[in-house]
């Protein structure tokens, strides 16, 4: 059996000049390049054509996470700017319900400057419908890098509020940029709708209403569910083998009515980036957990090396089954869940037949994902790009792969 953790990084790099990295999107989103990979065959087109070459009765799974302002800059008395870069709520832990909060929260959250903060608490004035609130900051513990940090405010404002009048939109470090009013709106997906990411998913940013009508015409079906992207999706991996690298969990709101969906109509699943690829290939994991523990009622999560560990020993159809007994047994409308998988090369696909994304930096996690999907074939996709001018990574081109 194929040693899943002795994977090299260093053989899934290429080089990437830096005037490839698009630092900007192009003016209409939808005129990016598309290349299109179908069974070891390339070609390319505009994305704003990508209807043509989609399965007739395809199910395309859109995520709908929205960016939040994450970047929340202090001054201490001293001058020294502390950044508080929010990652993800701890009290309380739903992302929902923590932007509904209106007196204080909790959020695990990397912060810049770190050791100019050594104790006592920042403040910052900000103003929301004419009226000034204090917010507040303080250092609750630490947890190797990230520290737990305490907000709290002085209005009956919800912590959404506070964030989005007082924060700044985090873009991608490799822009090596400032974040711009443009990005604002470019930065977004058109169907971004739960807030809770702090870095967009980036495939999508190519669709616009004219290419979603377009898709509707040929009676392709349309869905969303939530995976809100964390900061570790930029995280660099340091180690030669991939077993010395630890991924980030990232949380997961899926309805039920696209379980019975997905149940009801098994087939030509396309999913729009790569964090529905792991929302959607979690959902095997999760069904075959339940499988061996149909009683169980604890935190659902899906761990790193689950699927390398776990034989993949029931259907598809069997595991969505098993998570819809999930549902009548809890009476649920929504299923949440912490993904922490990484899908490597050899890995089975157990729900995806295609996916729309960009092109991804060298020797990273999206990399192996895509070479999980491509095989070697990653290599012709990535040569084809640089050779005929395709701009790269979040505001770049797009691919469509398809088996």
């Amino acid at each position: 059996m194929k040693d899943f953790k002795k994977i090299k990084i260093g053989d899934f790099s290429y080089h990437l000049p830096d005037e490839r990295i698009a630092k900007y999107p192009l003016s209409k989103r939808d005129y990016s390049k598309l290349l299109i990979w179908e069974n070891g065959k390339i070609k390319n087109d505009k994305f704003r054509n990508i209807s043509r070459f989609l399965p007739a009765g395809a199910l395309l799974v859109f995520n709908n996470t929205r960016v939040i302002h994450a970047r929340l800059l202090f001054w201490k008395e001293s001058g020294a700017k502390i950044e508080i870069f929010c990652l993800e709520p701890v009290q309380p832990e739903d992302h929902q319900l923590a932007f509904q909060q209106t007196g204080k929260v909790v959020w695990k959250c990397m912060v810049g400057n770190a050791k100019k903060w050594k104790e006592g608490t920042l403040k910052l004035n900000i103003e929301i419908k004419g009226k000034t609130v204090e917010l507040n900051a303080e250092k609750v513990s630490q947890e190797k890098n990230a520290f737990f940090i305490g907000f709290s405010w002085n209005q009956p404002f919800t912590f959404a509020e506070i964030i989005e009048n007082s924060g700044i939109l985090p873009i991608p470090p490799y822009l090596n940029r400032e974040t711009e009013d443009t990005d604002e709106i470019s930065y977004q997906t058109i169907y971004a709708k739960t807030s809770g990411s702090v870095a967009a998913p980036t495939a999508g940013l190519h669709f616009t209403e004219k290419v979603m009508r377009k898709l509707a015409e040929k009676e392709m079906a349309l869905r969303e569910i939530t995976l809100h992207v964390g900061a570790g999706t930029f995280q660099p991996v340091k180690s030669e083998t991939i077993d010395g690298h630890t991924m980030h969990h990232e949380q997961v709101v899926i309805p039920k009515s696209f379980i019975e969906e997905l149940i009801s109509n098994p087939g030509k699943v396309i999913a729009v980036g790569t964090t529905s690829v792991r929302s959607l290939e979690s959902l095997y994991w999760l069904g075959l957990k339940l499988e061996k523990h149909p009683d169980f009622s604890g935190k659902l999560e899906i761990g790193q090396w689950e699927p390398y560990e776990n034989q993949a020993s029931i259907s598809t159809e069997k595991a969505l089954k098993n998570v819809m007994e999930y549902f009548e047994k809890t009476g649920l409308p929504l299923l949440q869940f912490s993904t922490q998988i990484i899908i490597l090369p050899g890995y089975a696909f157990k729900l995806i037949e295609g996916m729309v994304t960009n092109f991804h930096q060298p020797q990273s996690t999206l990399l192996l994902l895509i070479s999980a999907f491509l095989g070697d074939d990653w290599k012709k996709v990535y040569d084809f790009a640089l050779n005929n001018n395709f701009r790269f990574l979040s505001y770049g081109d797009s691919n469509l792969y398809l088996k």
